[in-house]
């Protein structure tokens, strides 16, 4: 059961970070700049990946996913682990997803990539809570020309 959907990837954009600093257009100071909030949160939050921080090459980066979505009111905005992901997707109808890498070295960090979450997400069958809404909207409609008559 999948609910990830409506993914946007930052490649192509941290590419272009990474070109602009190595051009020299863009300084070190400029892109190593990770918040202490963020560096706590991947400690304690992060997901350790095996990929090299393309800053310093000398410490692996860590992934930080942060949500946000109405449902979660107080929460909004924390990060979680990526193993309470998949339990949040099944009690919440909708919430999104920004995964954020980090580098606990030398600070570098980038928006990775973000997406949606949630139950809205399993409905197979192509009703969804838009289409619904669409369905009410158009027999309000129909009732009101109904009566017009």
């Amino acid at each position: 059961m999948r609910t990830q959907r409506q993914v946007v990837d930052y490649s192509l954009q941290k590419r272009a970070v990474l070109r602009e600093l190595l051009a020299g257009r863009v300084g070190t100071y400029d892109v190593c700049d990770a918040s202490p909030y963020l560096k706590n949160a991947a400690r304690f939050h992060g997901e350790p990946t095996e990929r090299r921080c393309p800053i310093c090459r000398s410490e692996n980066l860590t992934l930080v996913h942060y949500i946000y979505g109405d449902e979660l009111k107080q929460s909004a905005g924390q990060a979680r682990t990526l193993v309470e992901l998949p339990v949040l997707a099944m009690t919440l109808r909708e919430f999104q997803v920004f995964v954020v890498e980090v580098c606990l070295g030398c600070d570098w960090n980038h928006l990775v990539e973000q997406y949606l979450l949630g139950r809205d997400g399993l409905t197979g069958d192509g009703d969804s809570a838009h289409e619904q809404d669409v369905a009410a909207a158009e027999g309000v409609g129909r009732r009101r020309r109904e009566a017009q008559r």
